[in-house]
């Protein structure tokens, strides 16, 4: 069996007829062995040996040696059949496992062509375009996006990893069963999943006493990337998990990273520093796996570590200076899902251990050895760690930031103390440069809690709203937007928390669809005008969040080109979407397409009043800036926009520079998903040339204007073509179409609050 991650040629060609055979051997063979162990249908077997054996009256040297010779014998024949049953479950599950991953692999790599990505027999993926001559006639050739392609990679890595630990998991435990050439045994599991949880407590073991000797610092580099290799086949695993974590207890756990990351000297460098980075995300996501244990051990470690928080952890114990265990613990809280209960409580524990330290972060965090790989100069702030962790539990992350720590005038939310901008908000540390460092995390904490996804999670799912408690939990992630806009009103306020724009573009990408219902209330008119018919918003849950916030929030992130980027492409999305769900109704569609130019016209007023107060006395720049504005992309449709196409509940969209996200659509009909696809393209036709006067810049802020236009209009002017209207019902819906991109634009246009 192969040591290495099996490839898509070892896993296709694998002979499970040939495991079948052996499975159906041992299936005979073990019930054989267990009628000589245990008798039936009246058989002589060992155990009815034994028993006459010890009822029998010995004497003289038979009362000991034939004696035990005959029970020895009887146990060994129960040891057999016990071994062979063992065998037969391994097989068993390993051929049903097989089974299985080489029916994934073989579905993934035919869905995978169908969109023009190939597989090649090691696993690699790339785009397999046809040819012209190939393609025939075909004006609908797919190239797969970059997106696309990494998205196809971790699907077939993620298949052939399982395939290798079935294999990583059966041979380990076969090894264990044949281990004595003399004997059998009654030991060893009898199933894969008990093999995995049984090799997983003997390393958690072997570990555990190897920490427990000390001096981990000294690992040669080959013992750590030993100790990191089992982390990574173990740390989904609660029987290494739970008992690596228990078995060091709280205290030893936390002591562990302190002397593994910061060894006498400070940081290390170089290759040891590279695996130090794997070790601790892989220690993460064990401790992780380790917090959702319920049993009184892990129960305990887990109390523990929360109260271990404010103890401090050097590497000397003569020498009492180091982290607190907070600080060691928020080094390994980046990766993995913490149990919900656990979070909160910890949570907790930090926000008021930091707000009651004088509330200053800058003095509670100022230890500054090494904890985080590869090294970095940045305080050893906690905080992110518990941003990140929550990033990855969504229903953890909205609990936090709705509860309050804080008594008297000085009680606030979790949600204000860490975001807000008031009075008594957190001071986040700075780094050397002078910025607040960790505003990246809590972006990844808020989009979970608003998104009800993980942050990270590849490729994202929009959760369910079928149930009564799936319901609930929109609403209440609803809610917490709207929190969240109207913290986030203006881009001055997003600014100042450098690194949280991103997370902030793909919240309101994600809830696309109830920004665009409150953007569609003007003067009160949305009953009269069946808002809710159009967007569907009793099944799909929308929220009207204000026409007011919605637009402060639209604008505020429509001023940076990469939040621009992301909430633009999901706008288009949606309005097409938007169009098609419209059904037959052409008028109807037509309108949910004029609704979407406003959106369009609102976003790149946003971003053109951004670019011009941003290069306002740099000409060149300011040109370049408002081309990429206007033709950022190239836009694809690959589905028709016309009546009754059929939508799925979610499109992925791959925006510029950021991860594949979930765009909410209007209703889930019967038919193909419509699969949109956005690649990126940026003009650079200013390079060679300099544009010094006002009519120059007038000349090309009007081609990024009718490039905007041209982008809000695709969806219009698709659906046009699609149902043959005449070039008078063309002509009149661009007159439409103009008005309220226009309109959208005055929305977020600022002119007379400036005084101009």
């Amino acid at each position: 069996m192969a040591a290495d991650t099996l490839t898509v040629r070892e896993l296709t060609d694998l002979r499970l007829g040939t495991l079948k055979t052996a499975v159906d051997d041992w299936k005979t063979m073990s019930g054989k062995l267990d009628k000589l162990a245990t008798g039936g249908s009246g058989e002589v077997s060992a155990k009815d040996l034994e028993q006459k054996a010890n009822a029998a009256d010995w004497k003289g040297v038979n009362a000991t040696v034939s004696r035990r010779f005959v029970t020895l014998t009887a146990g060994q024949f129960a040891d057999a059949a016990s071994e062979a049953r063992k065998i037969l479950g391994l097989l068993t599950d390993c051929h049903a496992d097989f089974t299985k991953h080489q029916s994934d692999l073989s579905t993934a790599v035919e869905e995978l062509a169908k969109r023009n990505i190939y597989v090649n027999d090691s696993g690699t993926v790339s785009a397999a375009v046809p040819s012209g001559a190939a393609a025939g006639n075909s004006k609908d050739i797919h190239t797969p996006s970059d997106e696309e392609l990494d998205a196809a990679a971790r699907r077939i890595g993620r298949i052939l990893w399982e395939a290798t630990e079935t294999d990583r998991i059966v041979a380990r435990a076969l090894r264990l069963l044949a281990k004595n050439k003399y004997d059998f045994t009654d030991k060893g599991a009898g199933s894969v999943e008990a093999a995995d949880r049984e090799q997983g407590r003997a390393d958690a073991e072997y570990w555990k006493k190897k920490i427990a000797k000390g001096h981990v610092a000294d690992w040669s580099d080959a013992e750590l990337a030993r100790f990191n290799t089992v982390l990574e086949n173990q740390r989904d695993n609660p029987g290494f998990t739970e008992t690596f974590a228990t078995g060091l207890g709280a205290d030893g756990t936390l002591q562990f990273w302190r002397d593994l990351a910061a060894p006498p000297g400070g940081a290390v460098d170089g290759d040891r520093a590279k695996t130090l980075a794997h070790v601790q995300d892989n220690l993460s996501m064990s401790l992780a796996n380790a917090s959702h244990g319920n049993s009184l051990e892990t129960e305990r470690w887990k109390k523990d570590l929360i109260a271990a928080g404010t103890k401090i952890f050097p590497v000397d114990p003569a020498l009492p200076m180091g982290p607190s265990g907070f600080q060691v613990m928020g080094a390994l809280m980046h990766k993995g899902r913490f149990d919900t209960d656990f979070l909160d409580d910890y949570g907790k524990a930090l926000v008021t251990y930091e707000r009651d330290y004088r509330g200053d972060p800058s003095i509670a965090w100022r230890d500054t050895a090494a904890l985080e790989y590869p090294p970095t100069d940045r305080p050893n702030d906690p905080v992110p760690g518990l941003m990140d962790a929550l990033g990855h539990n969504p229903e953890a992350s909205l609990d936090f930031f709705n509860e309050s720590t804080g008594k008297g005038d000085d009680k606030m939310t979790n949600f204000d103390y860490l975001a807000g901008h008031e009075k008594g908000a957190r001071d986040w540390p700075k780094g050397d440069d002078g910025k607040p460092l960790g505003y990246g995390s809590l972006g990844h904490a808020l989009q979970s809690a608003t998104l009800g996804y993980p942050y990270d999670e590849q490729p994202p799912h929009i959760p369910a709203t079928k149930t009564h408690a799936q319901i609930q939990a929109r609403e209440e992630r609803l809610d917490f937007l709207s929190d969240v806009m109207d913290n986030y009103r203006s881009a001055e306020i997003i600014d100042k928390q450098d690194g949280v724009r991103d997370s902030l573009a793909k919240i309101a990408a994600g809830h696309i669809d109830s920004l665009n219902y409150s953007m569609a209330d003007w003067g009160n008119s949305g009953e009269l005008g069946d808002r809710d018919g159009m967007f569907n918003a009793r099944d799909r849950h929308l929220r009207d969040l204000g026409e007011g916030d919605t637009v402060n929030f639209l604008r505020a992130l429509g001023s940076d080109e990469d939040s621009y980027n992301t909430v633009s492409a999901a706008q288009q999305v949606y309005g097409s979407n938007l169009m098609a769900a419209q059904g037959g109704h052409g008028d109807d569609a037509i309108d949910a397409g004029i609704h979407s130019v406003s959106m369009h016209g609102l976003l790149d007023q946003a971003r053109t009043e951004a670019i011009g107060h941003e290069f306002a006395d740099k000409e060149d720049a300011r040109n370049k800036e408002l081309e990429k504005q206007g033709a950022w992309r190239d836009f694809v449709a690959g589905a028709a926009i016309g009546a009754g196409v059929g939508v799925a509940s979610e499109v992925l969209v791959p925006a510029a520079g950021v991860a594949a996200i979930a765009v909410p659509l209007v209703y889930e009909t019967a038919g193909s998903a419509g699969e949109t696809a956005l690649g990126n393209q940026t003009i650079d036709w200013l390079k060679d040339n300099e544009y010094n006067n006002d009519q120059e810049s007038i000349d090309s802020i009007q081609d990024a204007r009718e490039q905007g236009a041209g982008n809000a209009m695709t969806p219009l002017l698709n659906y046009a073509e699609h149902e043959h209207m005449s070039a008078h019902e063309v002509r009149q819906l661009t007159e439409r179409a103009r008005s309220a991109y226009d309109a959208g634009g005055n929305d977020s246009d600022t002119d007379d609050a400036r005084g101009w």
